[in-house]
């Protein structure tokens, strides 16, 4: 690994997707650094439309570039909409990072996903597990596209020695969540349903699957602050895993949810549902030598995520 001080101090940094959970945590971080944040919406520039995309990097020229840009969602959306998951995300990777190559950024940090790895990987997930065996077939088209975005940044490093880097992301949740109840990532999921049965005092919570696949969970705000690490500490083609290295089974977790929320009914678990993939732990020993560690517990991480999206929700409505 190679640990090359990168200045962010003065820089205009863009910020590709900062409207999603990813982005949106990337600028709050980022506004207690002397930089200038750059955003776009979506309906001034769709990141899937190339000529839009090289428009505008054409005429911001960002010094600086976190990409977190993609189309994303829980088991029920990457299986149903396989092939939006597999367009947007190849289009919009391409499309960006090769924008920021014509346009001269000096840094940029692709966030990939941890559903990147083979679904029988060895744990906890090692960066080098990368293309050793068959993905998880349910969201197979967005891990593939992913892949696509991180073999993109090694070849524009190899060939043009372009300073992008690619992380890997384990599960997200917190602040500017998506809770779809049917497209949403299972912490979100939870939330909502629990909420929704505590209001409607129901008796019961049905959790899809066994309860028994293991995952490991990081708070979002944490993740941004390891990407400005990254970006300040880390040069190199090799990815870099950004988690908690530790992990909880699905039915532990729900009953922390529901702890959280204040829902006292029964939760059933639903084994005609899918699980996913059996467990997925990070190694996350390439970061913790580049000097970070998540900081958020767990339980104080879903309280600040239950009190989230009780604001954004009432925001919304």
């Amino acid at each position: 690994m190679t640990s090359v001080p990168f200045e962010l101090k003065g820089k205009s940094v863009y910020v590709a997707g900062h409207r999603g959970m990813v982005g949106s945590a990337l600028v709050r971080r980022l506004k207690s650094e002397d930089v200038k944040i750059l955003t776009v919406p979506r309906s001034e520039v769709d990141l899937r439309d190339q000529a839009a995309v090289n428009r505008w990097f054409a005429a911001n020229r960002p010094q600086v570039v976190f990409h977190a840009g993609a189309k994303v969602g829980g088991i029920v959306a990457n299986n149903t909409l396989r092939a939006e998951f597999i367009y947007d995300n190849l289009v919009i990777a391409a499309n960006v990072i090769h924008a920021a190559h014509a346009n001269g950024t000096e840094k940029l940090l692709f966030l990939g996903s941890s559903c990147i790895y083979p679904r029988l990987a060895e744990q906890p997930l090692r960066e080098d597990s990368l293309l050793t065996g068959p993905l998880e077939p349910t969201n197979e088209p967005y891990a593939i596209a992913k892949i696509a975005g991180i073999k993109m940044i090694e070849a524009y490093r190899a060939q043009y020695g372009s300073d992008f880097i690619s992380v890997m992301p384990t599960n997200l949740y917190g602040s500017g969540d998506n809770y779809h109840p049917e497209y949403s990532h299972v912490v979100a999921a939870l939330i909502r349903r629990f909420h929704e049965a505590k209001v409607a005092n129901a008796p019961g919570v049905t959790v899809w699957g066994t309860g028994t696949p293991r995952r490991e969970f990081l708070f979002v705000d944490d993740m941004a602050d390891a990407c400005v690490h990254l970006m300040r500490h880390y040069s190199g083609a090799d990815l870099i895993n950004i988690g908690t290295g530790e992990d909880i089974t699905i039915g532990e977790f729900a009953r922390m949810v529901a702890k959280a929320v204040g829902y006292r009914g029964e939760i059933v678990f639903d084994p005609s549902k899918p699980d996913g993939t059996p467990r997925k732990l990070l190694d996350v020993g390439r970061l913790a030598a580049l000097g970070w560690r998540a900081s958020t517990g767990l339980e104080d991480g879903i309280a600040r995520a239950y009190q989230a999206f009780l604001t954004e929700q009432v925001a919304i409505a």
